[in-house]
């Protein structure tokens, strides 16, 4: 349960905890909403910045993100500056931001009316001037937000399946699904110039002759596959790959019932890293809602730049291959996402959101990562958060779902991106003493 404050306070109280609460509670809705992985970024990335730009009017350490997001302006100023805890209303925008975007808002509701009733029995004035205020900032964030192009990506035709060419995307079992966000590249970036803008190589020609590159990657998945599932339980190959699954759309058949199983967004892993490192370095407020903007803005822009390159070389799955050309009983150890190939998602989120947890906790932060516990899987630990990206891009060859090119270029895809935003981006007040 949230602690606002001590009984008897004064002032209502807002620690780096109640922020983790806002954040964990949006996830697990977004979980129970089964949101896609592009989805999801977005869904994380304003709610922070609103937050951020709160905290930022307050302290000066921070700088406001206005005028570096595209179409981002100064948010509004506060009317009542004595009443208002800046803190509170960074979270009671937050939590108002998560409410509009998700789809169960009465989860959200419940979470929100439970704070809000203990912060208004703590302090009635001070609660009042902070939710007001938190709630303009939201209201100027949500219009922002609104002109993004995600509206009118809702309305465009669903991906067409090109099955006359044998290198193109082809629906994968077991449900057979629709290509997922098919244009995702026209929803405006965050800080990047455009969603193409760290377009990477070309995958290899596409070839089924033995001696091509391409039929070389083929043949390489499926070796490893066929390697590490022999191996059995001990295999420490597919713990990696079960470990970084994040697969939100992991459909079960029983008999004539199909269902899915719900699981976090390869973004969300990553967010709960940022927490895990916060809490670590026992990060204040500020810091820890700087980390998470910070994060999640490079997770949503990796995403754009990942799903305009997905679209465009529309490359096949291996299983779709394997089991046409190779073997037709074989299944990868992971259930394959519904979408085109190259470049890996997970290793150009996980490279972009890498170098933005680097800028501010270190190049040799070491940390358990515990984020898919609650999904019965095991805690495993990093020198780095290099070393996690590294080791979640590889994870998609192990899980049978990627070819090597998708992985490797994938992973210097999104550290390019990465590189770019936290060179672009300033957020830390360089006169201050603040930590970056």
């Amino acid at each position: 349960m949230l602690t606002a404050c001590q009984k008897n306070a004064e002032r209502i109280l807002i620690t780096p905890e109640d922020y983790h609460s806002s954040v964990d509670k949006v996830t697990e809705v977004m979980i129970h909403d089964i949101f896609s992985p592009p989805v999801a970024s977005r869904i994380y990335a304003y709610p922070n910045i609103a937050a951020y730009e709160i905290l930022a009017k307050k302290n000066d350490s921070y700088t406001s993100l206005a005028n570096q997001l595209h179409g981002l302006n100064n948010i509004p100023l506060a009317k009542d500056t004595v009443n208002i805890n800046y803190e509170l209303a960074a979270l009671v925008a937050h939590i108002d931001l998560n409410k509009r975007l998700i789809f169960s808002e009465d989860r959200i509701e419940v979470f929100r009316d439970s704070l809000y009733s203990i912060w208004e029995s703590q302090n009635k004035k001070e609660f009042n001037a902070s939710k007001d205020y938190g709630l303009q900032v939201a209201e100027h964030i949500a219009t922002w937000m609104d002109k993004d192009n995600y509206k009118q990506t809702r309305t465009m035709p669903k991906f067409s399946v090109n099955s006359e060419d044998p290198s193109r995307w082809q629906p994968t079992p077991p449900a057979y699904m629709s290509g997922i966000e098919p244009h995702w590249n026209k929803i405006r970036p965050f800080v990047i110039d455009s969603a193409s803008q760290f377009k990477p190589v070309p995958p290899p020609p596409f070839s089924m002759e033995k001696e091509s590159d391409f039929y070389k990657e083929l043949r390489e998945v499926y070796d490893i596959s066929n390697e590490i599932t022999a191996k059995g339980d001990t295999s420490e190959e597919v713990a990696i790959a079960q470990f970084w699954d994040c697969n939100p759309y992991v459909s079960v058949t029983r008999g004539h019932l199909m269902f899915a199983t719900k699981k976090i967004t390869p973004g969300a892993h990553w967010i709960g890293i940022t927490k895990i490192a916060s809490r670590k370095t026992e990060a204040s407020l500020v810091q820890t809602v700087h980390a998470y903007t910070k994060t999640s803005i490079a997770i949503a822009d990796a995403f754009i730049s990942c799903w305009d390159e997905k679209y465009r070389s529309n490359l096949i799955r291996p299983e779709t291959l394997i089991n046409e050309h190779i073997d037709d009983s074989w299944e990868p150890v992971l259930q394959t996402p519904p979408f085109p190939e190259y470049s890996s998602g997970h290793s150009v989120v996980s490279g972009a959101a890498a170098k933005a947890l680097t800028s501010i906790f270190g190049d040799n932060f070491a940390f358990d990562d515990d984020t898919e516990v609650a999904f019965g899987l095991p805690v495993r630990s990093f020198n780095s958060f290099n070393e996690a990206a590294d080791e979640a891009a590889i994870s998609r060859m192990y899980g049978g779902i990627h070819y090597r090119a998708a992985v490797e270029i994938g992973i210097g895809q999104g550290r390019n991106l990465g590189d770019f935003i936290i060179k672009k981006l300033q957020m830390i007040n360089e006169k201050s003493s603040a930590v970056n």
